[in-house]
């Protein structure tokens, strides 16, 4: 079962988590990629890399570690098979915070709401 991971488009064709990957140094943008490969390619995946996140509107989190920092990369599937990443930040924090998840649930809602149509 292979997945496709797309990234979030706005209307205006703006694509937020390609350019905030596009500011990483190139060993953190490596790992990024290659988690998200990783996730399209293997059927299971280690919940350390992609999980479903717990009060979250069916939102999922791909963990991504390189060096010192920690980056989370809040997706969402539509159908199976299609992972869309919602939104990518630097965590700095224990627990991720709530404003984070609402960019994702709003870019959520509003991909949603173009797809219905």
């Amino acid at each position: 079962m292979k997945r496709e991971i797309q990234f979030y488009e706005t209307t205006a064709g703006n694509r937020p988590v390609e350019k905030f990957i596009r500011s990483l140094s190139k060993p953190e943008k490596a790992k990024a990629l290659a988690a998200f490969e990783h996730i399209e390619e293997n059927e299971k995946v280690p919940a350390t890399l992609f999980c479903k996140m717990v009060n979250t509107k069916d939102l999922w989190e791909v963990r991504v570690k390189a060096g010192g920092n920690i980056f989370r990369f809040l997706s969402f599937f539509h159908g199976g098979k299609l992972i869309v990443v919602a939104h990518g930040f630097q965590k700095k924090t224990q627990k991720t915070p709530q404003q984070e998840i609402a960019t994702a649930e709003k870019r959520k809602r509003d991909y949603f709401s173009r797809k219905n149509h």
